[in-house]
């Protein structure tokens, strides 16, 4: 089942981030999208960077995560600027703090990613919270049994 950003969630999110133009289109890509968020992802990806030709059955949208998974779980800066937003949900400069901060983390690493997509990703992560991402997106390990 694909991840969903509800109607008032999305309302929510462009009364802090209403200064912020790049969360501006992502929000309107997400409600265009009925606040789906691979959809989103995908659509903002292809305007950014063209289309991606994947393997068949692969998810642009999955193998993003799991490539930003060591960055995002194993990185302290970043799990404390997520938990200084969660405690107060409406700061607009928290909130744009960890933006940023993906923005980053990614860049850093190769992975092209502008505001308006680390915004559809930390709406992601902040709906279903840092720890199920990183459990949800953590390597399968092989059973050495077998």
């Amino acid at each position: 089942m694909e991840a969903q950003i509800s109607n008032n969630e999305i309302m929510a999110m462009r009364e802090i981030l209403e200064d912020y133009t790049p969360a501006k289109y992502a929000l309107d890509n997400l409600a265009r999208h009925n606040g789906k968020v691979e959809r989103s992802f995908e659509d903002l990806w292809i305007e950014k960077n063209g289309k991606t030709l994947m393997s068949e059955g692969k998810s642009l949208w999955k193998v993003t995560l799991k490539v930003l998974r060591k960055e995002l779980c194993d990185d302290d800066g970043f799990r404390v600027q997520l938990q200084e937003y969660t405690k107060n949900p409406k700061s607009s400069p928290l909130l744009y703090g960890v933006i940023v901060s993906l923005v980053t983390l990614a860049t850093t690493n190769g992975l092209p990613i502008d505001p308006a997509i680390a915004t559809v990703i930390v709406l992601y992560i902040l709906k279903i919270g840092l720890n199920i991402f990183c459990e949800y997106t953590q390597p399968e390990t092989v059973n050495s049994t077998q």
